[in-house]
């Protein structure tokens, strides 16, 4: 370990890449539907921008439509997700939430 770093250091590690996917999408929690947009998009979570952000500990249930593109496929893959609110903050003036994914299944949205 170098001299700079941090043994206590709580600053979480990112262990999936992120995409910076922009997709409009409805998180469903115990308060109501939710309507945002994503900033970016990993196998872990997601980074979103709403004008009523959940509060943190909030459990969601949210859909994404990913592109074929980036799942590597042919059809877009339908991902229902099922996580929580784990932190707030500001990019680029505006408000965001970012949600950690416990669990999801798919499905792949054929034309």
């Amino acid at each position: 370990m170098s001299d700079s770093q941090d043994p206590f250091d709580s600053t979480p590690l990112r262990s999936s890449v992120r995409f910076p996917l922009h997709l409009d999408i409805v998180l469903t929690t115990p308060q109501g539907e939710c309507q945002a947009v994503t900033e970016n998009v990993s196998a872990n979570g997601l980074l979103f921008v709403s004008d009523n952000l959940p509060a943190v500990g909030t459990p969601v249930e949210f859909r994404l439509k990913m592109p074929a593109a980036i799942m590597g496929g042919v059809d877009d893959v339908l991902l229902h997700c099922t996580g929580r609110i784990v932190r707030h903050g500001e990019e680029n003036g505006k408000l965001t939430a970012a949600a950690v994914i416990d669990e999801y299944s798919l499905k792949a949205e054929h034309p």
